[in-house]
């Protein structure tokens, strides 16, 4: 649907400003695609080449930190969206239109190994730039808001549990055991959410999207979010191979992992913190912010916890509590 058609006061303004950006009066917009945070995306129609419009609504998302990693990023090698016009006061930018599907949408068994590999090639050249002066840290206040979130709102807020004790103290010891192991880690850049729904398979490419979140730390950190990622699954030999890919490309580029046998027990490990973050994060967008849809591929990232968690009895207790409460609250709400 044309967005001006009952137009809003941002529509409107969202409108306006694209067309004298472009240069187009005729110009329209469509929805592109929808973004958990508070940026919308549009994709112009009624002239040639299309472009994308960012609408990052300056009282609820400020863009500028976007732009900094963005040229932080392209001025290292990697392939991320360009900008051709920009309005901070507003709060839109003007992208260059990379298409439509993400690499989530492409991937499948046969090709997956061609296009991990050019995204392994990606995340190699991000992984290299030196973190800018004054970079905010993977630190312990982050890992502990992150781990907050598996807890506050998963197990309390979705599931209804009421934690004990003793489930406190299983999940305490874990994740600190998890914050303790990404604190030791090499540091590098990290994207924090590098996972094919945000690379664009574009030549040369990926394309890298969603980087504002960028930070200093773990080296296994986006290795783990790529291959183990939130929304698609994999043979965990298969994952295994890729990440062995990985550390021999990361070996032979100088990044300074750890030796291999460290560095998969490192994307094990990651992974464990990032799957119970992550499901706080999506009892959250439910629950306070009534978008439902990303709950459920809930039962998926419990799959991935049975599967890595025997691997690692220094993370046993986790294995109990979902178990012991977590597998039986789920059961009973899917009942409910």
């Amino acid at each position: 649907m044309p967005s001006h058609a009952n137009p809003s006061s941002r529509d409107a303004q969202r409108l306006d400003w694209a067309r004298r950006a472009t240069a187009e009066p005729a110009l329209d917009l469509q929805r592109a695609s929808v973004d958990a945070g508070f940026r919308s995306y549009w994709r112009t129609t009624g002239a040639a080449p299309s472009r994308i419009v960012m609408d990052a609504p300056p009282q609820l998302e400020d863009v500028r930190p976007w732009l900094r990693i963005r040229d932080l990023l392209e001025a290292g090698g990697v392939r991320v969206p360009g900008v051709l016009a920009r309005d901070l006061e507003q709060g839109f930018l003007l992208l260059e239109d990379l298409g439509g599907p993400t690499l989530a949408q492409v991937l499948d068994g046969e090709n997956a190994d061609a296009h991990f590999e050019a995204a392994i090639g990606q995340l190699l050249r991000l992984q290299a730039i030196a973190p800018p002066a004054g970079m905010r840290g993977f630190d312990e206040a982050l890992l502990q808001r992150d781990a907050g979130l598996f807890e506050e709102w998963f197990l309390c807020c979705h599931l209804g549990l009421s934690p004990d004790c003793a489930d406190l103290d299983r999940l305490e010891l874990v994740q600190r055991r998890l914050m303790d192991n990404a604190l030791a880690q090499p540091r590098v850049l990290v994207h924090r959410d590098f996972m094919p729904r945000n690379l664009m398979p574009v030549r040369p490419g990926p394309a890298v999207l969603d980087f504002q979140d960028t930070v200093v730390g773990p080296i296994a950190y986006d290795p783990a979010s790529l291959f183990k990622d939130a929304f698609l699954g994999w043979p965990l030999a298969r994952v295994d191979g890729w990440l062995r890919g990985y550390h021999a490309r990361a070996s032979a580029a100088g990044l300074p992992v750890p030796p291999l046998d460290a560095f998969l027990r490192d994307a094990d490990w990651m992974g464990v913190q990032r799957h119970l973050k992550i499901l706080g994060i999506f009892a959250r967008l439910h629950h306070r912010d009534g978008k439902p849809r990303y709950l459920a591929d809930a039962p998926r990232f419990i799959g991935y916890l049975d599967e890595v968690l025997p691997r690692h009895p220094r993370l046993s207790p986790l294995a109990e509590l979902l178990e012991q409460r977590v597998k039986p609250a789920m059961r009973a709400l899917a009942a409910a």
